[in-house]
């Protein structure tokens, strides 16, 4: 896959994966354009990268897209890979009581979005020469994160989601890439620092992880699994039951009750 010259749709950029993303791409001679749902993270990435094109939208809001393909199809109409970045992640104890609207969100976001995302922009990229698709799920996604539930079904859905439509469009020019990200040290994180059993020096550099997808999609490899990916995926299909227990120790004093 060629990673010059290209158009390229970029959510949830303004930090994380995302901001990564976007400044390899530009500097690899790509145009970029970013979305996020902050218009003051979206003005501060836009003077880190002067170069990059910010758009304000949320994945999690379907009319937001709707208003998001237009705007980019217009101004960009030779936008030919787009990268379902934009995510959520939350630790949730299920034995306390939850609005049943605020209980799914990171599904709207991280797996109703990219899904959205992807039918609203499929005409468009089926009318390009080379096109791509390229989704971000997670280690999660092979084992779930006990603290975590709702983001743990969110990624193992984008990721069942993703092996899906790769195979619908076989037939097409549009290559459908699942980059499995390990842990990584970026603001998705942060809100375990304090917990018992996190251990940041599991968490891989948000940049590698980026290189290696980078190099992946050049490759032309339908998945990607950076770092401890690797071993998550093995791991979770000789072990799972050792691996949702050792992921269950997390939180374990203060997340699960009786």
């Amino acid at each position: 896959m060629n990673l010059q010259n290209n158009t390229i749709l970029v959510t949830g950029g303004t930090s994380g994966f995302g901001i990564e993303f976007a400044s390899r791409l530009l500097a690899l001679g790509n145009t970029v354009i970013i979305t996020g749902r902050n218009p003051e993270k979206l003005k501060e990435t836009k003077r880190k990268l002067p170069a990059v094109h910010t758009i304000q939208s949320d994945v999690g809001n379907a009319d937001d897209i709707i208003r998001l393909y237009k705007q980019v199809t217009q101004q960009f109409p030779d936008l030919n890979i787009l990268i379902n970045n934009a995510g959520e992640m939350r630790k949730i104890s299920l034995h306390q009581p939850h609005n049943l609207t605020d209980i799914t969100r990171e599904i709207e976001i991280n797996l109703m979005g990219p899904i959205r995302m992807v039918q609203q922009f499929l005409p468009h990229l089926k009318k390009q020469k080379n096109a791509a698709i390229v989704n971000v799920t997670s280690g999660i996604a092979l084992s779930p994160f006990p603290i975590s539930p709702i983001y743990s079904g969110s990624k193992a859905g984008l990721r069942a989601y993703t092996q899906a439509l790769r195979v619908q469009l076989k037939n097409t020019a549009i290559k459908v890439i699942e980059l499995v990200a390990p842990g990584s040290s970026t603001p998705l994180n942060d809100k375990f620092r304090n917990e018992d059993g996190f251990s940041a020096s599991a968490l891989m550099a948000p940049e590698k992880i980026v290189d290696a997808a980078l190099k992946g999609m050049k490759n032309d490899k339908d998945e990607i699994y950076p770092g401890l990916a690797k071993v998550m995926r093995v791991m979770s299909r000789i072990a799972p039951r050792f691996m949702i227990a050792q992921a269950g120790k997390m939180g374990a004093s203060t997340m699960y009750g009786k």
